[in-house]
């Protein structure tokens, strides 16, 4: 196990109880294999967790900004989901503390990796939480992740992929784009399927998922990256 003093380093968070820091990086799985490890897993830190980001990003919302509540209901969950907070753990190396399964210690890169990720920064602001108090926790997440607002309100990222790339496409070139089922694959319950988006009759990308939204979703990211949009 990794010395947690080069964690709160990387946090910029000294802990008063290491040990609330070390069950927030305990997954499930790693109790299995190790029983008598001494600490419990961090899912009860990860719900506390999700609450504290939940109500900094919703307090700073509100104070800076005048607007409506569903604008302000689609940046917070812009800078809240899995993916931004999966991307923030990994900056932060969380993910080289992290006492995992074997099995799930192999498994890097996957969508379930993404999760554990985004679950653990939610675990870490929870031990914080319980050592430091809400202003430790109010710094923290201004600085890792309310910082990251201006950039998504430039690029308007707390627009789905699919609307981004339909608004781009009908301001650039005026025209809307277009989604069709290429290919589905597996039994009911385990479907893969391959979409296509067109603009016109021009294929410009395509994507793959277990339902026909999460396929078109994953088109519109590959469009938006390939046409530089």
């Amino acid at each position: 196990m990794k010395d947690l003093a080069e964690l709160q380093k990387n946090l910029g968070v000294e802990f008063k109880d290491e040990k609330l820091l070390l069950q927030a990086v305990v997954h499930r799985s790693y109790l299995n294999e190790h029983p008598d490890f001494g600490t419990g897993h961090n899912e009860r830190l990860e719900f506390l967790g999700d609450a504290v980001i939940e109500l900094v990003v919703t307090e700073y919302l509100y104070e800076h900004y005048p607007n409506p509540e569903g604008e302000l209901t689609n940046w917070r969950a812009a800078l809240v989901n899995a993916i931004m907070l999966a991307g923030i753990a990994k900056e932060l190396g969380v993910e080289d503390f992290l006492l995992l399964s074997r099995g799930e210690a192999k498994d890097k890169g996957s969508k379930a990796r993404m999760y554990i990720l985004a679950n653990a920064f939610e675990s870490v602001v929870g031990s914080m939480y319980l050592d430091g108090g809400y202003e430790v926790c109010q710094r923290f997440i201004g600085e890792k992740v309310l910082s990251r607002l201006p950039y998504i309100l430039e690029h308007r990222l707390y627009l789905d992929p699919k609307s981004r790339f339909q608004e781009a496409a009908q301001e650039k070139i005026g025209l809307t784009p277009t989604y069709r089922v290429l290919d589905e694959v597996g039994p009911d319950h385990a479907k893969v399927f391959t979409v296509g988006v067109y603009i016109g009759e021009e294929q410009i990308s395509l994507g793959k998922g277990t339902s026909k939204q999460e396929a078109q979703v994953a088109a519109a990211e590959q469009a938006l990256e390939k046409k530089g949009w």
